[in-house]
């Protein structure tokens, strides 16, 4: 499948008008990074399809249609998520984060937070503060995949055993997503219009849309960045409580950064004040989390009839794994994609992706999806419900098809494709964004600052 009929796929089972799919204009092909998979497709019709849905958005609210051009070759490397700061390129990969050889296979851990580090480590009878990386190589050669999978499991931690295809396949997981859709858009309310003014000729299209962004690490932070980039006003919710990674100056471009804190009724009653005036609610936390605060789908719309409700999660809401915590290495590796990168490098050594596409490609569906549920919300009313996870992209990927020689492709040359801006943890240089509207241009007005620069309150 080549990426405009990844995109006119996208854009039918969104609901939108098939007419307004003559707007985009797609340029490149894959191979673009060194992948056999279709990974420069993948970021370019996701891409395409966030801000095609702004713009129909915008053209429901008077605005006339425009043009919308991606050049895969930009938006495979936007979906690197390379950036620097003060000239310094973060390393946002911990030292015991990776794969490591079981006694029958491979297990990937997630090491990035301090807490999944230390349960890893104590689980393989190592002490967190003595352990060195070769330690841990050693112990898990004494454990199962499987094995060591399920036990970080029981224990909320993130690890994945290395699967083919056909084993993910097979699994009671992989058979729950199978015929699932890549998202759904479903009205889970009655509600009228909520009122969005008219736009100036001049205004990005999701002009005086307002955003709660409460989600964390990739995805969902890729998405409220997107609608940042298309005008909306994005407000990043963070608790005071919650460590958060270097990448958090690359993906809060263009957003106000607030701190919440839910475990305290002060904290909820901000929350629910702020949401008593947005348009929509994007969540990334681990399945019920915010539900038992009480702002899960239907809570949040009670208290503001007409959201729009986007849901991420890493593994779906079907099957024995739809609550278990994820990142997008580990559902690569769980899926089959680091195993058939390597069946197709010759080698049998798995590896990953090039990028995490399975994030980056979400997180621009978590956009076309609040930006196509809005587009009906002004047409129909209610309120809606978006649901994605980084799993059912990655059946979606699969069936983008495989790139021949793929593997053999040169990582092009960033450079052209780089901007740099003040911002509160430096001089911060990253990639444009590769979506170009023809009248409106995308664009981060506000600069990237830390958690809880900003008051919880909307400008």
């Amino acid at each position: 499948m080549n990426a405009f009929e990844a995109l006119r796929s996208l854009w039918l089972q969104a609901g939108l008008p098939e007419e307004a799919l003559s707007q985009a204009q797609l340029s490149g092909a894959d191979p673009v990074l060194p992948s056999s998979f279709a990974v420069g497709a993948a970021a370019q019709s996701s891409i395409a399809a966030a801000a095609l849905a702004a713009c129909e958005l915008g053209h429901q609210r008077g605005a006339a249609r425009q043009a919308v051009s991606v050049d895969m070759r930009h938006a495979a490397l936007e979906c690197t998520g390379w950036f620097s700061l003060d000239g310094r390129v973060p390393e946002l990969w911990d030292a015991f984060s990776g794969l490591y050889r079981s006694a029958d296979g491979w297990v990937r851990i997630h090491a990035n937070f301090a807490h999944h580090r230390e349960g890893a480590l104590r689980l393989l009878g190592l002490d967190p503060e003595r352990a060195q990386r070769a330690d841990a190589e050693a112990a898990m050669r004494g454990w199962k995949a499987v094995d060591f999978e399920d036990a970080a499991a029981a224990q909320g931690l993130v690890a994945t055993a290395l699967r083919r295809f056909e084993d993910w396949d097979a699994t009671p997981q992989g058979r729950a997503l199978a015929g699932q859709p890549l998202f759904t858009i479903e009205r889970i309310g009655d509600a009228s219009p909520l009122a969005l003014p008219p736009l100036a000729g001049d205004q990005r299209p999701l002009t005086g849309v307002r955003v709660l962004d409460l989600t964390r690490i990739l995805a969902g932070p890729v998405g409220g960045r997107a609608l940042a980039a298309y005008g909306a006003d994005v407000m990043l919710v963070n608790s005071p409580k919650l460590p958060n990674i270097e990448a958090i100056a690359d993906t809060s471009r263009g957003k106000l950064s607030a701190h919440v804190d839910l475990d305290t009724a002060e904290g909820k009653e901000t929350l629910a004040r702020l949401l008593a005036d947005a348009h929509v609610f994007v969540q990334g936390y681990r399945p019920g989390g915010l539900a038992a605060l009480g702002f899960g789908p239907e809570d949040t719309s009670r208290i503001r009839p007409g959201i729009v409700h986007v849901s991420l999660t890493a593994y779906g809401t079907r099957g024995p794994w739809a609550g278990r915590r994820g990142f997008d290495s580990l559902v690569q590796t769980a899926m089959g994609f680091n195993h058939a990168e390597g069946e197709a490098a010759g080698d049998g050594k798995p590896r990953p992706l090039p990028m995490q596409i399975l994030d980056e490609a979400t997180g621009y569906l978590i956009a076309m999806g609040a930006a196509a549920a809005l587009w009906r919300q002004q047409r129909e009313g209610g309120s809606w419900h978006v649901q994605v996870s980084l799993a059912q992209t990655g059946r979606w990927l699969r069936g983008l098809g495989r790139v021949e020689g793929g593997l053999g492709a040169a990582v092009p040359d960033r450079a052209p494709y780089l901007e740099t801006s003040a911002s509160g943890f430096g001089a911060l240089c990253g990639l444009r964004h590769s979506a170009q509207l023809a009248r409106t241009p995308a664009a981060w007005t506000r600069p990237s600052v830390p958690p809880g620069t900003d008051p919880a309150v909307w400008p």
